[in-house]
C-alpha cells in the first residue's frame, strides 16, 4: 500500500469513527455522567480508535478490538508519557465502555465484546505492574522492554 492509499483509508475510517464517537457521547450522555468524566472517556477512544488504530496499518474500530493487550500492556506504557497505573485502568473502562457501546448499537460482535471484557481482567494487574516498573526510574532496566 503506498501512502496516498493508506491516507485515504485512514481519512474513511476516522470519518466513520466520528460516527462512532457521536453514538458513544450520546450513551455517556443518557448515563448522567459530569461532562469532566464524558470528555476523559471520549478523549481515551479517539486517542486508541484514532491514534494507535491508525498508527501502522489502518485499522477499523470493529477489528481494533483485539488489539488492547498491545495498546495498554505496551505502546500505551512506552509512548505515552502520561502513563500510570492508575490510567490505564481508567483508560481501559473507557474503552470497554466504548465497545459496549458499540456492541449495543450492533457495530461489534458480542462474543468479541465479551473477548475484550476477559482480556481487561486478565491483563490488567500486569499492564498496571509494567507500568509500575517502567515509570519507576530506580529500577529501571533498560533492557526489560
Amino acid at each position: 500500500m503506498d501512502y496516498q492509499e493508506y491516507e485515504n483509508q485512514c481519512n474513511e475510517i476516522k470519518h466513520k469513527n466520528s460516527e462512532y464517537l457521536s453514538l458513544f457521547e450520546e450513551d455517556l450522555r443518557k448515563s448522567s455522567l459530569t461532562e469532566k468524566t464524558i470528555r476523559r472517556h471520549l478523549n481515551n477512544v479517539d486517542f486508541y480508535i484514532n491514534e494507535f488504530l491508525l498508527l501502522e496499518e489502518p485499522i477499523p474500530m470493529d477489528k481494533g478490538i483485539s488489539r488492547l493487550d498491545s495498546f495498554l500492556g505496551d505502546f500505551f506504557i512506552r509512548k505515552c508519557m502520561w502513563s500510570t497505573p492508575a490510567n490505564i485502568k481508567s483508560t481501559a473502562a473507557s474503552i470497554k465502555k466504548f465497545y459496549k457501546s458499540m456492541m449495543d448499537h450492533n457495530k461489534v460482535e458480542a462474543g468479541d465484546y465479551r473477548q475484550l471484557c476477559e482480556e481487561i481482567k486478565g491483563g490488567m494487574e500486569y499492564w498496571q505492574e509494567t507500568c509500575a516498573r517502567y515509570n519507576d526510574c530506580d529500577s529501571f532496566n533498560p533492557f526489560f522492554f
